[in-house]
């Protein structure tokens, strides 16, 4: 292998023990009471080099960037089965996430418990679904044209990981978030 190639594994190591780090230390002790220096510590790091693979502090060590969620998010509606509607595709989608999820790990029920009871957290992940809207707008133009619209469904369902998630039943929440969408824009 090339020195790039190692390069790249041992970026993706630091990144990875980083992230694990910051999760054992948030759920043993809560997200407020850990401290950026003490997650480098514990992952044999710089402060700088956690600052370097994770931009967004505190927050993206747990939730990430809203890559991963916006390259989701869009290939739920691009990639969805053959006559699934796209509010179909996006329930689907949010259904295997977070407090919707039907059978978590008992970690992620854990992380998803402590998005919700940390403010600075649950914020965080508000505005990375809500920074998917322009994204999310251009995949459901490919096929619908009033732009409009497809703001206003973009806004509501990028909404509704933070509003269900936060319900005493999430999932219950969640299907009858989409089930009052479908309402409103039968033809999406």
């Amino acid at each position: 292998m090339t020195s790039t190639g190692r390069r790249e594994r041992k970026k993706a190591a630091t990144k990875q023990a980083l992230a694990e780090a910051a999760r054992r230390l948030f759920l043993e002790r809560g997200f407020d009471q850990v401290t950026v220096a003490e997650i480098a510590n514990e992952a044999d790091t710089a402060v700088s080099t956690l600052f370097v693979h994770f931009p967004g502090g505190k927050e993206a060590l747990v939730l990430g960037d809203r890559t991963e969620r916006e390259q989701s998010l869009t290939a739920a509606v691009r990639e969805r089965p053959e006559g699934a509607s796209i509010l179909q595709a996006l329930h689907d989608f949010l259904a295997t996430r977070g407090p919707f999820d039907p059978d978590p790990e008992r970690q992620d029920t854990r992380l998803a418990d402590l998005v919700v009871a940390t403010p600075a957290l649950r914020g965080y992940a508000r505005s990375l679904w809500t920074s998917c809207e322009t994204a999310l707008v251009e995949v459901m133009a490919r096929e619908h044209e009033d732009g409009f619209a497809l703001r206003q469904v973009a806004r509501y369902v990028l909404e509704i990981p933070d509003l269900a998630g936060t319900e005493p039943d999430p999932p219950a929440a969640l299907a009858a978030a989409f089930a009052r969408l479908r309402l409103a824009w039968p033809d999406l």
